[in-house]
């Protein structure tokens, strides 16, 4: 086992946090601040969104059959550094738009990237084990970067999260240069052993894996009724007059849903032999609506800890149990980071889709029934995995 490039894919993890998402919750508050409305905020999360859906599963194509995954990863972050500076700079709508497209075709890549990444220093055996770390890791940056952003935003002001940014992007940098490439077994990577076929993967043999994409749809609804709740917590507060600070509240936000990621990651990882991943999967499904309904109920910012404590358990979960799961659905194939890739495409139109949606509701309604909706949403995800268990049951090798 490369135990050297394994610790650096953990502060890969670590550092990578808050980058990949560009600013995360904090844009909303950024471009409030600048007197945008909420269903305009929406629309260009979602014109990002849209540009990595785009790109995604080329992304993981390209994983599957390039050697040079290090290279892929080191350009994504750096993009996506050179967008959110350039968003700092100006606030022109089109410079908000082609920065937040930039950032979603960068970040589209990232994720099968890492995953390819570690199935490659690990292989089949050892990437529960991996990823539970990688989460773990990731969500420990997350959660590290939240408390220096609120502090920052505190002192400073909302400015202080781009400085942030582009310092984690440096260290992100010099972490992924310390993972030697000939520590990557490539033909792992895809799936692969000595015996398969190593043809470039055919998107005909995706669309034809049923319980593929009933995990996709699932997925997509589930983040269709999951993206949005974060920044339009955030964005509820920045709109009440005399409320909490909202750059402080953001961060507390991601700080508490972290820190319940962290350990949860940990937990998958350790029980998705003895539970499989269909079950982990129902249980992260499970606790969405209830989380949108205390959103939707109660206003007090203190109700914001049970309800991202919610978050931090199901994004714990299928941050591990969902590339477990691809990766024993399609061993042998030579398709595991493209089916990784098909399976993100359609999370990723939930998300897209998300922003807009919410912000459209919020406008014509109110907040409480832009979460009462997306809690529907999350309770039809939930009947669709339930009702198609027979067919999606995948035990962990």
């Amino acid at each position: 086992m490369p135990i050297r490039s394994l610790q650096a894919l953990c502060l890969v993890s670590f550092f990578l946090a808050d980058v990949r998402d560009g600013l995360g919750p904090f844009l909303g508050i950024f471009l409030t601040q600048q007197g945008w409305q909420p269903n305009d905020v929406g629309f260009v999360m979602t014109a990002g969104g849209l540009a990595g859906l785009i790109a995604t599963l080329p992304a993981g194509i390209v994983t599957d059959a390039t050697r040079y995954k290090r290279l892929l990863l080191l350009g994504g972050c750096i993009l996506i550094t050179i967008a959110t500076l350039w968003l700092w700079y100006s606030q022109q709508t089109w410079v908000v738009g082609v920065t937040q497209i930039i950032s979603g075709v960068s970040a589209a890549f990232i994720a099968p990237v890492l995953a390819g990444i570690t199935l490659g220093l690990t292989g089949q055996r050892g990437f529960n084990r991996q990823m539970g770390r990688n989460e773990a890791f990731n969500h420990g940056g997350n959660m590290s970067a939240a408390l220096v952003a609120g502090a920052a935003t505190w002192y400073w002001g909302i400015g202080s999260v781009f400085i942030l940014m582009t310092t984690m992007a440096l260290l992100t940098a010099l972490s992924i240069l310390a993972i030697r490439g000939q520590d990557i077994d490539h033909q792992a990577a895809r799936g692969l052993d000595e015996k398969s076929d190593k043809a470039v993967p055919r998107l005909s043999d995706l669309t034809r894996n049923a319980p593929l994409m009933i995990a996709g749809v699932t997925l997509l609804l589930f983040h269709l009724a999951n993206a949005a709740l974060l920044p339009m917590l955030s964005m509820r507060v920045a709109a009440s007059p005399g409320g909490m600070n909202p750059g402080v509240y953001a961060a507390a936000t991601v700080i508490i849903s972290q820190a319940v990621m962290i350990p949860v990651a940990i937990w998958t990882a350790a029980r998705a032999e003895t539970l499989g991943y269909q079950r982990l999967i129902m249980l992260a499904l499970l606790l969405l609506p209830v989380r949108a309904i205390l959103a939707a109920s109660f206003t007090d910012p203190l109700f914001m800890i049970p309800v991202q404590m919610l978050d931090g358990m199901a994004a714990g979960i299928l941050g591990v149990a969902v590339p477990g799961y691809i990766v024993q659905l399609l061993r042998g194939s030579g398709h595991v980071n493209a089916g990784q890739s098909a399976v993100m495409l359609m999370q990723g139109a939930g998300a897209a889709f998300s922003p807009a949606l919410t912000g459209i509701i919020v406008r014509h309604y109110s907040y409480s029934v832009a979460f009462g909706t997306l809690s529907v949403i999350a309770l039809v995800a939930m009947i669709i995995w339930w009702q198609s268990r027979k067919l999606t049951a995948v035990s962990p090798a």
